[in-house]
């Protein structure tokens, strides 16, 4: 059998199988907080109603085609998951004291199970799963099934495998802004994008009155990071972990700026397969991590089991499966219509990435209110529900989510860029609200009508923008905004209709 191992990769395998294992547990916290609201029995979007439109498993992978779907058993699933994570996030199944192969076996049920579970869980989803770090987080999840264990080296070709991924999320973002909108081109971008991302976060607001010369430097750099630095990830070392600190450090760049729910995290523990232990040891004195997790050896050797015959063989099918698989990936890269984001199987293994393609010059925000008046005049007391990440009251400074993901927050954001974002669940969260629904209201900050449900919900668009300095000191407020019109007139659940 053929020696695949990479001695000198186990910093870059710590930082993979530990990282993946962390957003795996954010991922099912989410999924136990927020789904059963979003799309469980009683959703905005109902799980079961999709189930109903996909008959066929391979057109919706999940296993809720063979056992009836319930928010009990997504919850019992999401809990399995969470502490299934948590375990792998501490080393455990990877260190146990066992055979080699007994412990490559448990381990890589251990991560199966997961990508199973949560791959189950995204394909009920609906829209408000349908955001490209979801196949982003299943396709390192399957990689990371064949990361091994510390007994064995980690596989060199699994490794160039996460390369591959980090490269495609990379260079397919930078292509997609390259052909998209002319403001990355010119430059100006980013004159825009703190003020209009989907969810500032508390230093948006800073970044956005950087000078304009500083936002050119950040577009540039950009375009470095994401069209020259990823080919240095497949360059000899030390220039691949040179490539690869640097493209961290872009993406921690956006971490500071902006909440992007897990895509950045998950982006950066990928583009960590470039790292070398060599370099790593050179520069931080870390020697190769040895068979418990910790420092190996004072003279930073660390001796690893040779590779079971059967784990090289699984191996190797992967390669094939991923080579085979990035056929669709490559050929959308090199297309002059480039699609985001976008799977090419049915088990999303191998998929294109990109994003932010276009950049809103402005921020509209659908702020919804209710009333408890007997008429939904001018005269009646409006009262606005607060969203816990997207804007809202303008003195309130944005907050640092990600990578947690507030998933209703975000699809509001799109609600303005076209109303087909919310043709499917949008109204029917407003009914939730006119009946007082404590599911829906527990993802929102805060509910107005804390006593009983209003008479009336309706939906209007602002037209929101940074207060300047001069506005922040003399008001308090980080946000100005003006009424631009209704979204939604006034509806009561006696109508369920516009007034």
């Amino acid at each position: 059998m053929p020696d695949l191992g990479a001695p000198d990769a186990t910093v870059a395998r710590f930082i993979l199988e530990r990282g993946i294992a962390a957003i795996y547990l954010v991922a099912f916290v989410v999924a136990y907080r927020q789904f059963p609201a979003l799309s469980g029995e009683r959703g905005l979007e109902p799980a079961p109603a999709l189930l109903r439109l996909v008959p066929r498993f391979l057109d919706a992978p999940t296993v809720f085609h063979w056992i009836r779907y319930s928010d009990r058993r997504l919850r019992a699933m999401s809990v399995t998951g969470a502490v299934i994570a948590l375990a792998l996030l501490l080393g455990i199944p990877q260190t146990l004291a066992l055979p080699v192969d007994l412990g490559l076996a448990v381990t890589m049920a251990a991560w199966l199970v997961l990508w199973g579970l949560y791959q189950s869980i995204v394909n009920v989803g609906g829209t408000f799963y349908g955001f490209g770090w979801e196949s982003l987080l299943l396709e390192a999840g399957f990689l990371a099934v064949f990361l091994g264990t510390s007994a064995i080296a980690p596989p060199l070709p699994v490794i160039l495998a996460f390369r591959w991924l980090a490269f495609r999320v990379e260079f397919g973002a930078g292509l997609i802004k390259l052909r998209g909108d002319p403001c990355w081109r010119e430059l100006t971008c980013m004159d825009y994008h703190h003020e209009t991302q989907p969810m500032p976060n508390p230093l948006s607001w800073a970044f956005h009155r950087l000078p304009r010369p500083l936002h050119r430097v950040e577009t540039v750099g950009n375009f470095v990071a994401q069209l020259v630095l990823p080919f240095g990830l497949f360059l000899p070392q030390p220039i691949a972990t040179i490539a690869a600190v640097l493209m961290i450090a872009t993406q921690a760049y956006l971490v500071v700026s902006g909440n992007y729910a897990w895509l950045n995290w998950l982006t950066m523990i990928a583009i960590g397969a470039g790292l070398s232990d060599g370099v790593v040891n050179a520069v931080l004195g870390i020697v190769g991590l040895g068979p418990v997790g910790v420092p190996a050896d004072g003279g930073g050797v660390t001796t690893f089991t040779a590779m079971p015959a059967w784990f090289v063989i699984a191996v190797l099918a992967l390669t094939v499966v991923v080579v085979v698989l990035s056929y669709g990936p490559v050929r959308n890269l090199l297309s002059r219509n480039q699609a985001m984001n976008t799977s090419f199987d049915p088990f999303r293994l191998v998929n294109t990435y990109g994003a932010f393609g276009s950049v809103s010059r402005h921020r509209d925000e659908v702020v919804v209110e209710g009333t408890t008046a007997d008429t939904p005049g001018r005269d009646a007391d409006w009262r606005e529900y607060e969203f816990k990440g997207k804007p809202g009251d303008v003195r309130r400074l944005p907050r640092q989510f990600a990578p947690y993901h507030l998933r209703l927050d975000w699809l509001m954001w799109f609600l303005p860029l076209s109303p087909r974002y919310g043709q499917s669940w949008f109204v029917t969260f407003l009914l939730r609200l006119l009946e007082g629904d404590r599911p829906t209201l527990r993802l929102l900050r805060r509910n107005p009508f804390p006593d009983r449900p209003p008479r009336f919900v309706r939906a209007r668009l602002f037209r929101y923008r940074f207060a300047s300095w001069a506005e922040h000191r003399a008001t308090g407020a980080w946000w100005t905004r003006e009424l631009v019109g209704d979204y939604v007139r006034p509806i009561s659940l006696r109508e369920e209709g516009p007034r």
